[in-house]
Formats: C-alpha cells, structure tokens, sequence
C-alpha cells in the first residue's frame, strides 16, 4: 500500500477515481458476483468514478476459471519473470497484461492519479496477493504493478474502506 496521512484527501475536488469495476457493483469477479462498496457506488452515481475490470478488458469472460500469478508478483508478469495461471492450468498472461495496458490507457486517457483496486487480486490486488494453493504473498498484481510503473498512486478496497467517510 502506498499509505495515506490521516486527514490526507483520497482524491481531488473534481478529480476522476479509477475503480475495480467489482467494487461499483458490476458482477464481473470471477465468480460473477461483485464486491460493491457502498461510497465507491456512491461516487459512481456522481460520476467521479471509471470503473474498469483489467479481466474482462483482457478478453475473459465472466463468469471465469480463478487464477494465480506462478512465480513472482505483478511486477515479474511485466517483466516476463512470472505467469498468471488458472487452477485448471490454461496461461492467462497474455489476457491480463492485455487488461492491464488497456486500464492504463483509459487511467491515462482521464488524467487519473489514483485508482482503488480488489484486494488480494491477480490482477489488481495491492501489496498482497493469492498465489498458488490460495497462499497470500507480498506484492501487487498485474494491474495495480503497471499503474505504479506510470505514477498511478493505488490503494486497495480495504485501505479505502478504512478511510472513507
């Protein structure tokens, strides 16, 4: 996590927020339910919000197999040290970096400066992350990685929920 100062504005006045679509609402998670988070959905209806899913963006379906990131963190799956793997086996790399550039691109389209993102993600989870037999580890996902590449500050759900009014 990046930590925030207490007190510190999560975002601007007029600035646009980044979100995991899951935590707007959209049943998008790999299980096709959602993650909402009640003041996300709030400032989705106010229009501060894009809401984004790097999964589907990437070509996956909904509902899909979960998947793990094998041998590294986000930041090796950029770096071509690490894959993204379904439980079933099937390599998803090339579908998660293909998600991961296309919120990038919409972040940087918007003039986004921040993003609140799924923990524990493959694809957005931020500081931590599940890799093979559901064992956390340190480390972002894909997304949440090349988002700080370009100066994105992330945060996870939790850190959010955690200082959200």
């Amino acid at each position: 996590m990046d930590g925030m100062s207490p007190g510190e504005p999560i975002i601007g006045e007029h600035e646009v927020l980044l979100v995991s679509a899951c935590l707007t609402d959209v049943h998008c998670r790999y299980d096709a339910r959602s993650s909402g988070r009640e003041s996300l959905m709030a400032l989705a209806r106010g229009g501060r919000v894009v809401a984004l899913c790097p999964e589907v963006a990437g070509g996956l379906g909904v509902p899909r197999e979960p998947a793990d990131i094998v041998g590294g963190t986000g930041e090796d799956v950029l770096d071509g040290r690490a894959r993204v793997v379904t439980h079933g086996g099937r390599d998803v790399t090339a579908d998660f970096l293909r998600g991961a550039r296309a919120v990038l691109e919409v972040a940087l389209g918007q003039g986004v400066t921040t993003a609140v993102l799924k923990s524990r993600s493959p694809s957005c989870g931020v500081g931590q992350i599940y890799g093979p037999d559901r064992v956390l580890k340190a480390g972002d996902g894909v997304t949440a990685a090349l988002l700080r590449r370009h100066g994105i500050r992330v945060i996870s759900d939790e850190e959010w929920s955690s200082t959200s009014r």
